[in-house]
């Protein structure tokens, strides 16, 4: 039995980009009493706070949960390596840093779906109230806010020169992805602070974490969420072997990503009826949009060997240089390892008939042979990268239970690239890629094209190729989806349809995806997600 120590206003179950945001908000007016479960660690491995220290977490299973998708038929039948944060800040202390929102088409499809107070117009004081923008405050930009939102630290030669030749490529200059346009090429903005990573955890949990009414449990793994009489109650979590409960006076709200939102409310028998009695769970609430409509980017990648040593690649092949750019950054926080390695990008419509871009091109001054589960293999002499991300896919995957063990992975299923507007879209992102090096700006550099390598020319080919070597760009959503009608799970002030007392928040949530990366639009989720259930807080008071 939960005992008065066990009691909660509320339980936020997960301390990611959204769950930190959550507690530090609702924790704000000393009014209410919080409870923030995460799975994971403190974040106090210093790789973490070293902005091109994600290489390391991006395989350390001390603070990534290392989840790999079910085969792709499209694919050969390879799995999608989805390396997630279990840690405090979630994704955000494990993730590549670029801030990007998307185009407020996108929050303007969001309204249109029937999602009232979620248009552009809507979102855009949230995402103003969280930034502190490094190039001031202006009517797309704020500062102030806990978000620290960081340029280039500098301007790098190879950067320059792919700015130049995107230009001579036609491909305009941006000089604000996040301001009164995206298509264009520029430099990225970075969720860093002094040359380190500012995660949620460090922007809004730390600060917050000295108030006696927040209590934050780590290696506390939600396992269930208790439904009494048709409301949610509490949480049935475990921590070190043990199994504990804690009980919410107002609301659970589940905020554990794309994957793990939608299997805790299937561990707690909310989701499609058939598929929880496969499971042996006993079915609470029959919602079939449970773990449906995931969605994400699919890239690929173009990369080059070239004729100067302007690449980071000498950090993993060089040892000499890897002490010198670990001694310029802990003396002078300065040097290759106080950015995060993709410091240019472009927005671009591969059909010139579409409204808004549908291509994003990561341009990254490092070049690798594979990237996988035990680690990054760069080549062994300089190069870069240029990543065609195909924004706007036609695919819908789902998350499932493998097993009724809450400790179990999820099964993951992408549907990549089952429509063909899907991989013509990537055939003109490789294209666009490819003309890129082709510009004057570049040829003085490129030396070969090391893959997918230039015997790779006509359309078959590059499908086999985009087959054999394209990855999911790990910005999964959706699961959760927002809207009305059967596939929905929970309404525009995201509480899940038919039991009160419980909401998600996080990137579950969104009903499509947006153009870009998805991390600030996450932040902003959970910003507009606080003021809505201290809302409802003082109306029910």
């Amino acid at each position: 039995m939960a005992n008065d120590a066990d009691t909660y206003d509320f339980i936020v179950t997960g301390a990611g980009s959204a769950g930190c945001v959550l507690a530090a908000r609702l924790s704000e007016s000393g009014r209410y009493r919080v409870l923030l479960l995460e799975a994971g660690g403190k974040d106090s491995s210093p790789w973490i706070h070293i902005p091109m220290g994600y290489a390391k977490t991006f395989v350390d299973p001390k603070v990534n949960w290392m989840f790999e998708s079910e085969p792709e038929k499209e694919l050969n039948g390879r799995t999608m390596y989805q390396p997630r944060g279990k840690v405090l800040g979630g994704t955000s202390s494990i993730n590549g840093m670029i801030y990007m929102r998307g185009t407020s088409a996108d929050y303007d499809q969001w309204r249109q779906m029937g999602n009232e107070g979620w248009g552009y117009d809507d979102v855009l004081p949230y995402f103003r109230k969280a930034e502190d923008n490094e190039r001031g405050a202006n009517e797309f930009h704020g500062t102030g806010g806990p978000l620290r939102v960081s340029n280039q630290p500098y301007k790098w030669e190879i950067a320059e020169a792919l700015i130049e030749a995107c230009k001579q490529a036609g491909i305009p200059y941006n000089e604000d992805f996040n301001g009164a346009t995206q298509e264009g090429c520029g430099y990225y903005q970075t969720t860093t602070k002094d040359k380190r990573r500012w995660s949620t955890a460090a922007a809004y949990l730390k600060p917050a974490r000295k108030r006696p009414n927040l209590v934050v449990k780590t290696h506390a793994h939600a396992t269930k969420i208790l439904v009494e009489g048709g409301k949610a109650v509490g949480v049935e979590f475990e921590t070190r072997g043990r199994r504990e409960t804690a009980r919410a006076g107002r609301e659970v709200i589940v905020s554990g990503g794309a994957y793990g939102s939608p299997q805790l409310l299937l561990l707690s028998g909310i989701g499609p009826a058939e598929h929880l009695r496969d499971m042996g769970v006993e079915v609470v609430k029959d919602m079939p949009g449970v773990g449906s409509n995931l969605q994400d980017h699919f890239n690929t990648f173009c990369t080059y060997k070239i004729s100067r040593n302007l690449s980071l690649n000498a950090l993993q092949y060089s040892l000499p240089h890897r002490l010198v750019a670990g001694a310029r950054y802990v003396f002078f926080r300065s040097g290759p390892m106080s950015g995060n390695g993709l410091y240019v990008g472009a927005l671009v419509r591969t059909d010139k008939r579409l409204e808004r871009p549908d291509m994003q091109l990561n341009i990254s001054a490092w070049s690798t042979i594979e990237r996988r589960r035990d680690g990054i293999i760069s080549h062994p002499f300089p190069g870069i990268s240029i990543s065609p991300v195909h924004l706007r896919p036609d695919g819908r995957g789902t998350v499932r239970l493998k097993t009724n063990d809450p400790l179990a992975p999820p099964a993951i299923h992408f549907n990549f690239l089952r429509s063909d507007y899907d991989m013509q879209a990537m055939l003109a992102g490789m294209r666009i890629a490819r003309s890129i090096v082709r510009q004057h700006a570049m040829q003085k550099l490129i030396v070969e094209e090391t893959a997918p390598g230039i015997h790779i020319r006509t359309d078959d080919e590059m499908m086999a190729d985009v087959r054999e070597r394209g990855v999911s760009n790990l910005h999964p959503v959706g699961s959760c989806g927002m809207g009305h009608g059967p596939q929905a799970v929970v309404d525009p002030r995201l509480r899940v349809h038919g039991i009160p007392g419980l909401r998600v928040v996080d990137a579950s949530v969104m009903p499509s995806i947006i153009a870009g990366n998805t991390n600030a639009p996450t932040i902003m989720i959970a910003e507009k997600a606080s003021d809505m259930i201290l809302e409802d807080a003082r109306a029910a008071a």
